[in-house]
Order: C-alpha cells, then sequence, then structure tokens
C-alpha cells in the first residue's frame, strides 16, 4: 500500500464502518444494525486539508466463535500491518468491553500510531462515559458520533499528525478492472490469485463477498486497481436487506471501473444469471473480458476450448468482441493470459485514432460496400470524427441519420474493429446530419 494508510480497526457494532463513510464522504462501506456485516477490508481516499490518505475499513474483532471470525481477525490485522495509523473504533454507550481489551493488546504489539475513537457519544449526557477509555492506555480518546458528525473533525485533525503531508497520489496510469458474475463463482478466489496473496475471504459458502473491495497493486511494472464485488443475484431473488446492499454496492463498482471482468465458472457452464450480470456493464459501455475461471476441474477433450468458446460466442451474441480467457484461480494457472488480455483490453478502451486514418476507413468501406436503401433514401457517411475515449466514441456525419439501417451500421463497426485495436471495448457511433463542417486532420 502507498504511504499514509489509516486502517479503523474494532470489535463488532461499534460504528467503524459509519466513521468510515464519514471519513471518506460517501456510503462507501454497507451499514447496518447487525453486527459482524463487514468481513473483508474495504479500501478508500480521503482527503483533510492538505493531507491524502487511504483508508480500510475492516470487519470486527471479537473473542466470540461466530462463522468468519478467524478470517476478520486475519484480515484485521493484515490491515493494522498496512497502515500508517489505526483508528481504534469502540462503543461510548457501551464501556469498555472484553473484546476491546483483546483489541487494545493487539493493537500495543503492532507499535502503530493509534488513535483511539470512542463513538456514539451524540450528546452532552454521554459525554463524560469518554474518561472511562483511558483505561485502554492507548492515549486520549476522542469523542465522536458517526451518526450525526460529532467529532469527525477532531478525529481527522489527530488522524493527520502522524501522516506525511506530501501528496502521495500515483500520477501513473492505472488499470482499474472489477469482477461480477453470480455468487460462487470464484471471483474471491480469483482476486487472491491475481495478488498473489489472500487479500480477500475466500469461502465455499455462497455470497462470502458482500461489500465492493478496492485492492491496487502492482505487475510486471504497471499499476492495477481490482474492485472484487458481491455475487449479483436476480431482483427476484434478493431476499435480504444486506444482499440488496451488496447489489448496489456491486453496480457502483461496476461504474467505477474501465474493464469488467464476467466470471463464469466453467464446471456449472452458462446461465441465464449471468447473462443479467453482465447487462449493466454494456449499458454503461465498459470494456469486458469473460473469464472462464476453474478450467483446471473442466472434464476435456480434444477441442474442449474451442467448444466451449463457440458455445460462450452463440449464448452472447451481443459480447462478440470481447476476449474469452480460460484460468484457474485455485491453482493459479494461465492467470498470464488474464493479465495480457487486461493490457491489450486497457489500450483500446483507450485507443484515439487520428481523423485522416478512420475516414480513410470509412471511405473505403462504403466502395466496398454501399449502404441499401432505406426508409426512403440511401445513407451516405461524409466524414467521421473521434470525439472520446474510454469508451471509443465516434460520430458520423451523414446525409440523413433516418437513412442508416442497423445491419449498415453493425458493417461499419466491424470495418473499424477489423481495422484498428478495439478488442473487448465497446464503440460508441453517434450520426449527425452534415453541417457546414469539415474534419480534423489531427
Amino acid at each position: 500500500m502507498p504511504k499514509n494508510t489509516v486502517a479503523i480497526v474494532g470489535s463488532p457494532n461499534v460504528g467503524k464502518s459509519t466513521i468510515f463513510n464519514r471519513i471518506v464522504g460517501e456510503r462507501h462501506a454497507i451499514v447496518n444494525d447487525e453486527a459482524g456485516i463487514t468481513r473483508d477490508r474495504l479500501y478508500a481516499t480521503a482527503s483533510w486539508l492538505n493531507y491524502k490518505f487511504n483508508v480500510i475499513d475492516t470487519g470486527g474483532i471479537e473473542i466470540a466463535n461466530r462463522p468468519f471470525q478467524e478470517q476478520i481477525r486475519v484480515q484485521a490485522e493484515i490491515a493494522i500491518d498496512e497502515a500508517d495509523v489505526v483508528v481504534f473504533v469502540v462503543d461510548g454507550q457501551v464501556g469498555i468491553t472484553s473484546d476491546d481489551q483483546m483489541v487494545s493488546r493487539i493493537l500495543r504489539k503492532a507499535k502503530k500510531p493509534i488513535v483511539l475513537a470512542v463513538n456514539k457519544i451524540d450528546d452532552s449526557i454521554h459525554m463524560s462515559n469518554t474518561s472511562e477509555f483511558y483505561a485502554l492506555g492507548l492515549g486520549d480518546p476522542i469523542p465522536v458520533s458517526g451518526s450525526h458528525g460529532i467529532g469527525i473533525g477532531d478525529l481527522l485533525n489527530e488522524i493527520i499528525k502522524h501522516l506525511d503531508n506530501e501528496d502521495n497520489s500515483i500520477d501513473e496510469e492505472k488499470i482499474v478492472f472489477s469482477l461480477v458474475g453470480r455468487p460462487n463463482v470464484g471471483k474471491s478466489s480469483l482476486v487472491n490469485a491475481l495478488l498473489n496473496e489472500d487479500r480477500v475471504i475466500v469461502s465455499d459458502i455462497s455470497g462470502t463477498t458482500r461489500d465492493s473491495i478496492d485492492t491496487p497493486f502492482k505487475k510486471d511494472d504497471k499499476n492495477y486497481i481490482v474492485i472484487d464485488t458481491a455475487g449479483l443475484r436476480k431482483k427476484g431473488k434478493i431476499y435480504e436487506s444486506i444482499d440488496k446492499y451488496s447489489a448496489i454496492r456491486a453496480l457502483k463498482a461496476i461504474e467505477r471501473s474501465e474493464i469488467v471482468l464476467l466470471v463464469l465458472d466453467g464446471k456449472s457452464g452458462i446461465t441465464d444469471q449471468d447473462k443479467h450480470v453482465i447487462q449493466y456493464a454494456t449499458d454503461l459501455h465498459k470494456a469486458i473480458i469473460i473469464v472462464v475461471n476453474k478450467w483446471d476441474i473442466v472434464d476435456k477433450q480434444t477441442n474442449t476450448m474451442s467448444d466451449y468458446t463457440n458455445l460462450i460466442r452463440q449464448e452472447y451474441k451481443f459480447l462478440d468482441y470481447a476476449p474469452i480467457v480460460y484460468v484457474s484461480a485455485l491453482r493459479k494457472q494461465r492467470l498470464n493470459t488474464l493479465f495480457d488480455a487486461l493490457s491489450l483490453v486497457h489500450e483500446a478502451y483507450h485507443t484515439r485514432i487520428k481523423t485522416s486514418v478512420l475516414n480513410d476507413v470509412l471511405q473505403d468501406a462504403q466502395v466496398m460496400n454501399q449502404a441499401p436503401d432505406f426508409n426512403g433514401g440511401r445513407v451516405k457517411i461524409y466524414f467521421g470524427s473521434q470525439v472520446a475515449t474510454n469508451p471509443p466514441t465516434i460520430v458520423l456525419f451523414v446525409n440523413n441519420p433516418e437513412w442508416m439501417h442497423f445491419s449498415y451500421l453493425r458493417y461499419i463497426e466491424n470495418r473499424l474493429r477489423d481495422c484498428f485495436n478495439f478488442e473487448g471495448t465497446p464503440i460508441k457511433i453517434n450520426l449527425k446530419f452534415r453541417k457546414n463542417v469539415t474534419p480534423e486532420t489531427n
């Protein structure tokens, strides 16, 4: 992790995620009265005065033997190890608990700067409760109310005393991608394999990942941010409010991504739900890579991969531009093919074509295949201009947009794909009436 990283730790249900959201300035973590909602580490960036820093929210640490408790403890300890400053959140209305004492012992061993935040001090009546927490031996407790925003400024002032005020933001190009798919296809296992460490919790229980987890990493001198997401279910199958929030976070993760990896289970095959999952990404014009996981346990014949590719192409005709890679997250097999695809697709998503070259291709395409009559006329493309990237967006100036048949527009798109690297990226093509405009020659 870069310098200036703040980890938020504490026992369950003390309000860590509420404070996390206050610090980062948005509802990034799931907030719910049910204890133990945050399981994995959540990453976000925040700023205060002239300081920029990373913030990590963690699952609650407790003595009780609850599901995932050992993994949560490990994740919190990793977050503490990564952090430059640790914010220890306690419940000012409950007082010191045995879980708080256990966490304080972990923190003292870490030998990191500790900021003790006494949460739920919502009014002057509870202010006197703060002094009790001096007994933890972690310095002056700071009274705050995450729910009402009281004392957050004082908390941030104390945090930045331990930070470097240099701007540590990474100016280098980053490849930002998310993993989506129905539950239990191996998304978290794939994240761990890509990072080559146990950075997120992995479980055989469907729906283990509830939040979206942003993790920056570097490989072969390239910067990446991977966003793991909760497994999406069809709307009619979202029973718990937490699942609903997780679906919202997953959709927001797609929005923040440039590239979306649709993870399929190679053993169980393709389902209608897989198509449902990726629809949101296509609606947002995100670049897409189809990843077939668990390839190591698929029974293989001579043409198994080729046959599976043909099946995917048949089922996902609307994603014929998306590359398909086959991996085994468990065995860490063929991961290099996924990194190769990420680099290729990222470059395609940012492709910019010289106007003169673009128009040469457009004119050649019309000479090779003239547009058909449609709606009482024949469309003619006078010239085109790329107006944006991410995704590549092209405006075609024509004599009448209503004369453009969808099949001919698809033909033009295919010609562009034949001539340029648009692997994995959608192409947005807008039609405009020709005006007194001449093409640029950039």
